[in-house]
């Protein structure tokens, strides 16, 4: 695993796991651009290919080519998303850590939002989609969204209103306190909370899939992942969680 790297990196990086996205990867750093060159902000975008059957890895390679904001990670074979978010979090040199899907439904008209939100010194910034799913998802996708939200919450005790959305913006010293195991990358805000770090959420548009299909339904969101949240819970029960009232060491008077 990569070591954390200095804090003289941009400020964003921009993770994205990428499995089959061939079609959407220009469009998505078409977008990307379009905001944060007007804006000026310092970027790096690190694209993560998870064993792509398709020509996605050329693709990104031409990326990398054209844009050298732009970094490419290609795994020897399929790992899965939890993977995928985490060799482009351990490989970014920003500020912040952003993690955003490859298929456009999440947009990069809300980066500056994000970025605003950490201002206020929060450790991450979740975005919920509650108000907008509706407009890039189909009804069976909403509805099991909605349970698997609830379900998740339930059990592990949380208030999490889109633990499903991974369009989050974190910062680097964060994400070095926790350790993320297959799956659990739906659940990087709990662990956060366990660490002592704050989270807090802003309303994210939605749009719909243009290219591709979707890797996630009903047995992902709810039914696979139903042992992860039970590790979680689990894990809630078992936090350390101490605090130093005061401390005497006499050698540093030295």
């Amino acid at each position: 695993m990569p070591e954390p790297q200095p804090m003289s990196g941009p400020l964003l990086s921009i993770c994205v796991p990428v499995y089959n996205e061939e079609e959407s990867l220009p469009l998505l750093h078409a977008a990307i651009c379009k905001v944060i060159d007007p804006q000026n902000i310092s970027t790096e975008i690190i694209l993560v290919d998870d064993g792509s059957k398709d020509n996605s890895w050329n693709v990104i390679e031409q990326l990398v080519q054209k844009d050298k904001r732009v970094r490419g990670v290609k795994f020897q074979f399929n790992c899965g998303e939890t993977a995928a978010s985490d060799a482009g979090m351990r490989h970014a040199r920003g500020k912040y850590i952003m993690t955003m899907d490859a298929d456009l439904q999440n947009d990069p008209a809300d980066i500056p939002a994000f970025l605003k939100a950490m201002e206020s010194g929060v450790d991450c910034v979740c975005g919920t989609r509650v108000a907008t799913r509706g407009k890039g998802d189909s009804f069976v996708r909403v509805a099991s969204s909605r349970i698997a939200n609830w379900v998740r919450n339930k059990l592990s005790d949380e208030e999490i209103s889109d633990a499903g959305c991974t369009y989050r913006c974190i910062r680097r010293e964060a994400i070095a306190k926790i350790k993320l195991y297959r799956g659990l990358h739906r659940f990087i805000p709990t662990l956060l909370k366990m660490e002592g770090c704050t989270v807090t959420e802003i309303p994210v548009t939605n749009n719909p899939r243009l290219h591709g299909e979707s890797k996630y339904g009903v047995w992902n969101r709810l039914f696979k992942s139903f042992r992860d949240l039970l590790a979680i819970r689990w894990m809630k029960t078992r936090v350390l969680g101490w605090k130093v009232a005061t401390e005497l060491d006499r050698t540093r008077e030295l």
